[in-house]
């Protein structure tokens, strides 16, 4: 091995180690409130496309994670923000943990996925640029990745709280 290619390792295992570290902070942040909240949950931690993963899952089809979740996820949403300023606090760095509760968010890049895949064949067929919906920007990256594996481009366009996909003509 060369002298670069021993400090390549070296970090990819050091971003690796900080991730579990990030995911670990986050499992115990989460733990707290699941008890805090007095709801059943298990944690799982994963590190997923160079950011950690944590998912909160119950052997039960319970209701209870579903008050997690809230409406379109806007309660998933402030509570991956809650948990990725807890990791902050424990390290210093700011942190891109993607949360998850109950599969919603697994199940929403399916449906974001195949929506864009729409959307690309649509662009495909008619040569006419397709806009969609305002997205979050967790959406915006599912369809972008769909579109780009479907061969073409697109682009964000808007302000937040009303950006939204514009899928591209090749």
């Amino acid at each position: 091995m060369t002298e670069g290619t021993i400090s390549a390792a070296a970090e990819g295992g050091d971003t690796l180690t900080r991730l579990e570290q990030e995911g670990e902070i986050a499992a115990d942040y989460l733990e707290g409130l699941l008890d805090i909240a007095d709801l059943d949950g298990d944690i799982d931690m994963d590190v997923e496309a160079d950011r950690a993963a944590v998912s909160i899952i119950s052997d039960t089809a319970s209701r209870d994670l579903q008050k997690l979740v809230g409406k379109d996820g806007e309660v998933l949403e402030a509570l991956q923000e809650l948990t990725r300023l807890a990791v902050h606090r424990e390290t210093g760095d700011r942190s891109r943990l993607m949360l998850d509760i109950a599969g919603f968010r697994a199940n929403k890049r399916t449906e974001l996925a195949e929506l864009g895949a729409k959307a690309a064949a649509e662009v495909k067929s008619t040569g006419e640029p397709v806009k969609l919906d305002p997205m979050t920007p967790f959406e915006r990256k599912v369809v972008h990745d769909a579109v780009a594996a479907a061969g073409l481009r697109s682009e964000s366009e808007g302000e937040e709280p009303q950006r939204f996909v514009v899928v591209l003509p090749a």
